[in-house]
């Protein structure tokens, strides 16, 4: 079984940076593509951007590209995400997520954390 607990969120400026992190219990976590999502509220939850096991490879979503950074640790078995330039309309729940197989490009998610909320003001 994965568990997956995220940290990190918070109240930001815009124009400010958070780190969130989501660290995962369980072995297969080496192996896992490991994915972050984000849901506003009245809006469907979205891709944010996502990593490879090795942590060679990412893929972002255009919104976020260029702005935020995502990394791993497997030694600690943790995900970051590094946000940067924040906007407003980054403010949602954040989540991370993982899959056992596929490519970073591919949404075969079948373990979520509950989630940590940014809010970024003007």
């Amino acid at each position: 079984q994965v568990h997956l607990v995220e940290s990190g969120g918070g109240l930001v400026q815009a124009g400010g940076s958070l780190r969130l992190s989501c660290v995962c219990s369980g072995r297969a976590f080496g192996r896992a593509i490991m994915g972050w999502f984000r849901q506003a509220p009245g809006k469907e939850r979205e891709f944010v951007a996502s990593i490879s096991w090795r942590g060679s490879s990412s893929y972002y979503a255009d919104s976020v590209k260029g702005r935020f950074i995502v990394s791993r640790d497997n030694s600690k078995n943790t995900v970051y995400l590094q946000m940067n330039s924040l906007k407003p309309e980054d403010t949602g729940v954040y989540s991370c997520a993982a899959q056992a197989t596929g490519s970073v490009t591919s949404m075969n998610y079948a373990y979520w954390g509950q989630g940590t909320q940014v809010t970024v003001s003007s």
